[in-house]
């Protein structure tokens, strides 16, 4: 396994800094990237981590020395960065890891317009080109420009225009942005509009010394939950660090999974755009094509990944698309994902309701989840293919779209390997809590017998 390898995954760059990544993979990154793109600009961004600054500055002495003007946009949220290329209509890099650990940093890319690059868009060639620069000494020589500018407002003023602002009333929000990006957003978007914003862990802080930004698991959600029952506010909005994620806690501080807020937004949009398609993942609930098609919609099932999604957005001219890990796409964000218009949107709702939060979402707790269950195994890919197998033998329809999904009646699970980290993913949903959590305890078991 080569370098490379270790860090270029399906839908984007990670890894450990600096063993895994370093400025000169990164110098390599830029120039390949430059080359891949063919373009006289490229933008540039970070997040928080300490070692976003050597390795984006590295990125951009390797792209502008193949001839790039390259943009450094600070210190941004991924959604703001693709917001960046579609309006300024330029290939971007941002520098995050997202909701991994501080030891992680990571680039994601995307071409002019936001559109994606993944493996099968551009991120082997830039892998291959990155291999080729790193096996030769840095080309000392004339670099092209690097320039600084600043699309904060600009992406606010954006994010807004999904909403009527006339129609938010006030209400009480708790915002966890988890040291992460968040903070510098959400009060940028939020400022002027009538809600009372508490925001949790604003500082940035790429060490994350409060907790994990992960908002996928519970544990971390534990102090927006206090927060929300100790102010009595409406809606806890939990961020991950590099802030185009978001998940909802409702007012009795019960979190709202994220198979749930695309069945909600979807609703929402289907009532702007009537009979439009809507994306969901594998992993969605059996709530979201039901409510699709309840509201005159069409749904299309998807692989998990925001390279994939864009794609198929692009494809079929999705006006949304939602993913069970907090990830949701407009056709008017470049057909880009953004957890803090997705969190505007879900206000508006709220404001135009009498209703809490909680009673919004009743009609759509149709079902028994178990969230997102991960297990490390010596080969991911290998214990999928054994428990395909496994179903295939016991005469149970194997969908392989992204890893295995089993519907088996009341209930259907799915188990893919992880696109981003050495784990096993399952995902358990049936009619009740019970029956749920007795598949979970089952499947777990048989993959525990996988070699």
């Amino acid at each position: 396994m080569g370098a490379t390898d270790r860090v270029f995954k399906a839908y984007d760059i990670r890894g450990t800094v600096p063993d895994q990544l370093d400025a000169a993979m990164c110098r390599a990154i830029g120039g390949a990237m430059a080359r891949f793109a063919e373009a006289p600009t490229l933008l540039m961004a970070r997040d928080m981590r300490p070692s976003g600054v050597e390795l984006a500055t590295a990125f951009a002495e390797g792209a502008r020395t193949e001839g790039a003007t390259v943009v450094d946009l600070g210190l941004l949220s991924t959604d703001g960065v693709y917001f960046a290329s579609g309006f300024l209509d330029a290939p971007a890099a941002m520098f995050t890891a997202s909701h991994n650990p501080a030891s992680y940093n990571g680039v994601k890319l995307c071409l002019a317009g936001a559109r994606p690059v993944g493996r099968d868009t551009g991120l082997q060639a830039i892998q291959a080109t990155t291999e080729e620069l790193m096996a030769r000494p840095p080309v000392a020589g004339q670099l092209a420009p690097l320039e600084h500018r600043n699309v904060l407002a600009d992406f606010a003023a954006h994010v807004r225009s999904f909403v009527d602002c006339s129609a938010l009333r006030p209400l009480n929000v708790v915002a966890d942005t988890a040291n992460g990006m968040g903070g510098l957003v959400v009060p940028a978007v939020m400022q002027g509009l009538p809600f009372h914003v508490e925001v949790l862990f604003a500082e940035l802080d790429g060490s994350f010394p409060n907790h994990p930004a992960d908002p996928i698991q519970e544990e971390n959600l534990r102090d927006l939950k206090a927060a929300v029952l100790a102010s009595g506010a409406d809606v806890g909005l939990a961020f991950d660090g590099d802030a185009d994620r978001v998940f909802l806690v409702d007012e009795r501080a019960e979190p709202v999974s994220g198979s749930l807020t695309t069945a909600l937004v979807a609703a929402a949009m289907l009532d702007k755009h009537p009979g439009a398609t809507v994306l969901y993942n594998c992993i969605c609930s059996k709530v979201v094509p039901e409510v699709v098609a309840e509201h005159g919609g069409t749904a299309v099932r998807t692989r998990v990944g925001h390279s994939f999604i864009k794609q198929v957005m692009a494809e079929t001219g999705a006006v949304f698309g939602g993913e069970h890990s907090g990830h949701y796409y407009y056709l008017d964000n470049y057909r880009a994902d953004s957890g803090i218009i997705t969190a505007l949107v879900v206000l508006e709702l709220m404001s135009r309701s009498d209703e809490p939060l909680s009673e919004l979402l009743r009609p759509y707790r149709r079902y028994a989840d178990s969230g997102e269950i991960n297990t490390e195994v010596a080969d991911p890919a290998q214990a999928v293919e054994l428990v395909a197998r496994r179903e295939e033998e016991a005469g149970s329809a194997v969908d392989r779209l992204d890893g295995v999904t089993v519907e088996h009646g009341d209930w259907w699970y799915n188990l893919r390997p992880s696109n981003t980290e050495p784990l096993l993913r399952l995902n358990v949903e049936a009619t009740d809590e019970e029956s749920c959590r007795r598949h979970v305890r089952e499947l777990l078991d048989s993959i525990g017998e996988v070699p």
